[in-house]
Order: C-alpha cells, then sequence, then structure tokens
C-alpha cells in the first residue's frame, strides 16, 4: 500500500530544509550579550551575521573553501580562541564579537595594557632621536658597547645634551640595562616610548621575536599551530631550539572592543585565527531602540 504524505507536510519539510541551510551557510542571527561594543552594538540588539563574508566554513568543521580575509574595521563574530577546555572543537565553542583592528601582516602600536595608540605603527627597526645629558656619555658607550649596538655615531649637541637614534628595540634593550642611570629623552615629545610595535603573524611570512612579543607569539604556536614552544631564560625556544624568528602557518587578527574597559578582545584571548573566523556582523535586525533596527553596522 502506497503511503501518501500529506502536501502540508512537505511543505514544512522544505521550509525546515530551507532556513536550516541558510543558517548553517549563508546567514546566522546572535544577540549582543555585553556592553564591550557600543557605540556600534547596544546590549539586547540582534543582528544578522554573513557567513560568506571569509569564505563559506563547512558547518561543524573549521574547512573553509573560496577564504577572504575580510577588512580591518569590521565587526566579526568568531569562535573563542582560548576556551576553558581545548578539548572542546573550534565549531563548538563559545561565540564572540569584536571589532578587527589588525590585520594579517599589519604593525600595530601597542602600549603596556595591550590597546592600540593612535601613534603610526613603525618598524621595531626604525630609528628616533634620543637626547641625554653628556655626562653620561661614558656610561652610555660602555652599555651600548655591552649590548652590541655599533656604528651609532653622536647626531648633535645642544644645551649639555648629546643626541643619538636608537630602533624601538635598541631602546627597549638600554633601559632594562642602564635601570635609570642615564635620561634618554626622545627628542620628539611625539615619539613613543611606552608602546612597542607588533606584527600581526601572516600565512609563511617571518615574524622578528622581542621581550614584548614574545608570550603572545609562544601562547599562539603551542594552542593554535600545535608546536611545542616555551619560554626558558628569556628567550623563546620552538621545537627545542632558541628562536629569534617564527613562522606561522595561518592568518591571524587582533580583535578590539569599542569600550576599553570590557576585556573580551584581544587583550583577553590574543590573536585570533582566521579558521575561527564565522561571518561579518552587517545589520540590525531587533533593537529596542526602534530607529536602530536594519540600520548597517558600522
Amino acid at each position: 500500500m502506497k503511503v501518501r504524505i500529506p502536501k502540508y507536510i512537505k511543505v514544512l519539510f522544505t521550509a525546515v530544509l530551507i532556513v536550516l541551510l541558510v543558517k548553517a551557510f549563508a546567514f546566522s542571527s546572535c544577540t549582543i550579550p555585553s556592553t564591550g561594543m557600543e557605540n556600534s552594538l547596544y546590549q539586547g540588539e540582534r543582528v544578522l551575521v554573513n557567513k560568506w563574508s571569509y569564505g563559506l566554513r563547512i558547518p561543524f568543521t573549521t574547512v573553509r573553501f573560496l577564504a577572504d580575509k575580510g577588512k580591518k574595521g569590521d565587526i566579526m563574530l568568531f569562535n573563542n580562541p582560548t576556551p576553558a577546555s581545548w578539548e572542546k572543537p573550534v565549531f563548538a565553542r563559545d561565540l564572540y564579537i569584536s571589532r578587527c583592528v589588525g590585520m594579517p601582516g599589519d604593525t600595530l602600536m601597542l602600549n603596556e595594557e595591550l590597546l592600540v595608540t593612535g601613534e603610526k605603527a613603525l618598524s621595531p627597526d626604525s630609528k628616533i632621536l634620543y637626547a641625554y645629558p653628556y655626562t653620561a656619555e661614558d656610561t652610555l658607550q660602555q652599555v651600548m658597547k655591552t649590548l652590541g649596538i655599533q656604528e651609532n655615531p653622536l647626531i648633535g649637541y645642544a644645551d649639555g645634551m648629546y643626541v643619538r637614534s636608537f630602533s624601538h628595540y635598541e631602546y627597549y634593550l638600554l633601559k632594562q640595562k642602564l635601570h635609570g642611570q642615564v635620561d634618554l629623552q626622545p627628542v620628539h615629545k611625539n615619539d613613543s616610548t611606552g608602546s612597542h610595535p607588533f606584527v600581526i603573524p601572516a600565512k609563511g611570512k617571518k615574524v622578528q621575536v622581542y621581550p614584548w612579543n614574545m608570550t603572545l607569539l609562544c601562547n599562539t604556536l603551542v594552542h593554535h599551530e600545535q608546536r611545542k614552544a616555551e619560554i626558558k631564560n628569556d628567550t623563546l625556544y620552538v621545537e627545542g631550539k632558541p628562536a629569534t624568528w617564527c613562522v606561522f602557518n595561518k592568518d591571524y587578527y587582533w580583535m578590539a572592543s569599542n569600550n576599553p574597559v570590557n576585556l573580551y578582545d584581544s587583550r583577553l584571548f590574543g590573536l585570533v585565527p582566521h579558521d575561527h573566523l564565522i561571518g561579518r556582523v552587517f545589520t540590525i535586525w531587533y533593537s529596542p531602540k526602534k530607529e536602530r533596527i536594519f540600520q548597517p553596522v558600522q
């Protein structure tokens, strides 16, 4: 006896299947859980996420086709890069929303709190002019010799101050070694000594190891590249060998909240791998503030 399936069941089944496919492959909805993204997104608002923005990620995997890197400034939905349990697969982890402020290969100037400063992103080897009392010349020369800083002649002399140029890295080493014995001051006050350049790793590109990025690189290698890495005696060891450069197998991103008090961004969980990205938040479909409904997210 042939069983006939009622038409309304077929229609219902088809509708459910379409919804599941759209949610799995094209668009998704999520609720903003905190105040971290104000004034762009407010707590309790519900947004739509375009899952095609960074390439098609196969459901229940991190495999992605037609991958795209996106762009700086996007508000991204992604899986938690530092879960309480590393046994949990990426696709099953909690979801976070933050703004991308650092793309693969970018150099960001970050201060001691890992906040992006408004300063021009400089290479760690870019030179800045520093002035110091001429009476400290012998002390500085001895420390420069100890650190191997060579071919660094005097550039100028004025009002009892000598002037030399040092890179961010050289200045960092001098500051640690001098212990306040010599007052090195940037000639141009806009030059920062409280911030350091951080290179966001790009797939296949070298990233130099410095004291200020060593812990970040080590954690990234261990948790996202599944490589053996550790820090011993202020030196990064990768696969048992001291490393001055690292090469990564993935693209990474630096995320920031709009609200600096909210720590649910890269200051808390570090770099976000490309395979953790889910999509770009592009519109608000529900808000207690009626005028914000269907506004594009910026």
